[in-house]
């Protein structure tokens, strides 16, 4: 593989602030589908803004189940933007789509930028298996296809089993992110699952792709999310304390997961990396990590590939509690994707979590004295990873 040229783009550090996030129907919204989800995040996320949809002249947003999806969200919401992005990149789009907005915005192309997502796919009466049945026709894997495999779970468990193989990794190791994951997700009433689970729970539930159990999957919800993003110097002005884009960047290596040059090293290497460059951080330096776990694998994989650990020790990492609640490093506090919400694509919920935690409206789950986050999206199997790094004023 070509190695990766790193831009330069500390001239926008802290150029943006996110001054708006809402949430809406996360678990279960009977009555919505995938636009009203949509639109009644954006119209909540523009209000904590303090703005109107008036002010709204940038959008960008995307969907699983349609290629032109912005422009029925424009017509839905009734914007006039001068910026649009439609870019799809699975899970990882919402913080993908922070760098070019920021561009735009430093630019003056723009000056407010809606990023915004819903799903009704929990409650949809178009079931996931005609979904994945359309999937194959418009998004042919020619490699993957003709083997048939459970997507997207036999791909994770591909990555668990050579993760455990090379690095003596266990199922237990694994279970302790879905444990610490609901440890978090107790403390936040937002959380579609919040009754107790143990380590033997998740060893002992009904196997989907060995080695990974029901407990190392994401939730099948409904939910939307949206964030708004202005100039740093218009966000002062703005009711909530701004929260500062320190650092972003994407990195794609494959589309499909026999397609990864290696099964325990993704992208998030390369992303993590330039957001850090441009950022000026490590993750030594992060108080609150917000990881796309839409398995237990991600997690272990995403901290080594983001630094807070070496390759091959996430699973010792991890042991004891020490990512759920009073551990050494705050990960997923809303609950993550396996415990909180996960409508089809995760990766808002990063962003719009990091954005709570730093103006400290974590209410029990709150990281105490957080100025820095970091989140981290993943789209497809392992494929597309985009990191953002979140600072308050404190941190400029």
């Amino acid at each position: 593989m070509r190695p990766a040229r790193t831009p330069d783009n500390r001239a926008l550090r802290g150029a943006c602030a996110i001054a708006g996030v809402a949430t809406f129907g996360c678990g279960e919204a009977h009555g919505h589908d995938d636009m009203s989800l949509l639109a009644q995040a954006a119209r909540l996320a523009v209000a904590d803004a303090g703005l109107t949809m008036d002010d709204i002249d940038g959008i960008a947003t995307c969907s699983a189940g349609a290629s032109m999806w912005v422009m029925p969200a424009i017509e839905h919401l009734g914007i006039n933007a001068n910026y649009i992005d439609g870019t799809m990149l699975g899970g990882s789009s919402f913080i993908a789509h922070l760098l070019p907005a920021m561009r735009a915005l430093a630019s003056g192309q723009c000056n407010a930028v809606l990023v915004c997502y819903g799903s009704a796919q929990r409650t949809s009466t178009l079931s996931r298996g005609a979904i994945g049945q359309a999937r194959r026709a418009l998004d042919p894997q020619p490699y993957e296809q003709p083997y048939e495999p459970f997507m997207p779970a036999s791909a994770y468990a591909l990555a668990a089993s050579r993760h455990m193989h090379q690095y003596g990794t266990t199922r237990r190791q694994l279970a302790e992110v879905a444990v610490a994951a609901r440890a978090w997700a107790q403390l936040n009433p937002e959380a579609f699952m919040r009754e107790p689970l143990s380590i033997d729970d998740v060893l002992n539930a009904r196997m989907v792709s060995d080695p990974l159990s029901v407990r190392d999957c994401c939730l099948v919800t409904d939910g939307g999310g949206a964030l708004v993003l202005v100039r740093s110097d218009r966000a002062k002005d703005l009711p909530h304390k701004p929260v500062h884009v320190l650092g972003a960047a994407t990195a794609c290596w494959n589309r499909q997961i026999s397609s990864m040059p290696d099964l325990t090293v993704t992208a998030a290497s390369q992303s993590g990396a330039q957001a850090y460059a441009m950022a000026g951080l490590a993750a030594k330096d992060m108080d609150v990590v917000a990881l796309y776990d839409a398995f237990t694998i991600n997690t272990l994989l995403f901290l080594e590939d983001l630094g807070f650990c070496a390759k091959g020790e996430a699973g010792p990492f991890v042991e004891g509690g020490a990512i759920a609640p009073g551990g050494r490093l705050a990960v997923n506090t809303n609950g993550g994707g396996l415990s909180c919400v996960h409508p089809g694509m995760y990766g808002i919920y990063t962003l719009i979590e990091g954005v709570r935690q730093l103006r400290g409206q974590g209410g029990e789950r709150q990281v105490a004295g957080a100025k820095l986050a970091l989140c981290h999206g993943n789209g497809g199997t392992l494929s597309s990873q985009a990191t953002a790094i979140l600072g308050t004023a404190e941190t400029l």
